[in-house]
């Protein structure tokens, strides 16, 4: 029995919630153990290559797709656009993050910013319109993001390093934003664009990073691992925060739209950030309950602001709806 678009889109939320959830505990927990953060990024694209390579290949066999180097079954240009911001950006910059802020700061500017960073993207590219109630939204946002960021940038002057973190959460949201956006513009099917993006870390980051090591040019504590923790990197961050979060996400773009998506995800920064006081025994200080109560009030409004179309706008997605059909 197959599933109405809106269970699927409702099913698919869900899914990424949790896995978005799960992947900034454990991310942080991670940076605390052996693994540096290119070597969980190349776990990361080596276990999600596992799958997606040899899925992408028969795609592009089975149905005479005019793909790139016969892996994956998009064009080269968007193989390129979407791997280099979802994939190889993305997971550099994110990883990183966690080697100098906490989970909690990750679980207010990740989630927090990607709404910001999707909106205004959407309006240059795809001509969204920012109504007030977004607009308010957004800057509920922006206040939660100053009140995290603007405390560890002013910790910068004694010595501290927290605020690296935060930059590079932001700029791994910004790179994610770049992906959903582009998903949408193009109507990308779902397992498609993750095959694509996983297909381009691939092969443009598996033999820089051997290279590199090789050399010692970059650092990596791959060989000191535990064989456990290897293998764990392998599932959680290849297999689930790529092969299904990836799906998933992409089919709650097609559903929702962009932003729409982006802010259903409201229930993350919460839900990260209690994880982390729970698992990770890390403290919930007053500028960081504040800015995760003023994200998550930011994107509740924003999504408010965009559950009552007009009758034109429902036109517009049902229309948009068809020719995602269509190409897919």
């Amino acid at each position: 029995m197959r599933l109405s678009p809106r269970a699927t889109g409702i099913a698919a939320a869900v899914v990424t919630v949790i896995i978005w959830t799960s992947f900034i505990v454990i991310a942080r927990a991670s940076a605390q153990r052996t693994l540096g953060p290119f070597d969980i990024a190349f776990l990361r694209i080596l276990g999600a290559s596992c799958v997606l390579l040899p899925w992408g290949a028969w795609l592009v066999r089975r149905h005479g797709l005019p793909g790139w180097l016969g892996l994956s079954p998009l064009s080269f240009r968007l193989t390129a656009l979407t791997g280099l911001f979802g994939g190889l950006l993305y997971a550099m910059l994110a990883y990183s993050g966690f080697f100098y802020a906490p989970a909690v700061h990750a679980s207010v500017l990740m989630p927090g910013s990607l709404p910001l960073w999707t909106t205004l993207l959407a309006a240059l590219i795809l001509r969204d319109r920012i109504t007030p109630a977004r607009a308010l939204g957004l800057a509920c946002i922006v206040a939660g993001d100053l009140l995290v960021g603007g405390s560890s940038l002013l910790g910068a002057f004694s010595g501290g390093q927290v605020w690296k973190g935060d930059l590079l959460f932001m700029s791994a949201a910004f790179c994610w934003a770049v992906y959903s956006v582009l998903a949408r513009r193009h109507g990308l099917d779902a397992v498609r664009a993750t095959i694509a993006v996983t297909v381009f870390a691939f092969i443009a980051y598996v033999p820089a990073y051997t290279l590199l090591t090789a050399w010692g040019a970059m650092p990596s504590r791959l060989g000191a691992a535990p064989a456990g923790e290897v293998l764990f990197q392998l599932l959680f961050q290849g297999g689930g925060s790529v092969v299904i979060s990836g799906i998933t996400f992409t089919k709650m773009v097609q559903h929702f739209g962009p932003v729409r998506s982006t802010m259903l995800t409201a229930l993350v920064p919460g839900l990260s950030a209690l994880g982390a006081v729970l698992f990770l025994g890390e403290p919930l200080y007053w500028n960081l309950l504040a800015g995760l109560a003023l994200v998550t009030a930011g994107i509740v409004f924003g999504v408010r602001g965009t559950l009552a179309p007009t009758g034109a706008a429902m036109k517009k997605v049902a229309a948009e709806d068809r020719c995602m059909r269509t190409s897919g």
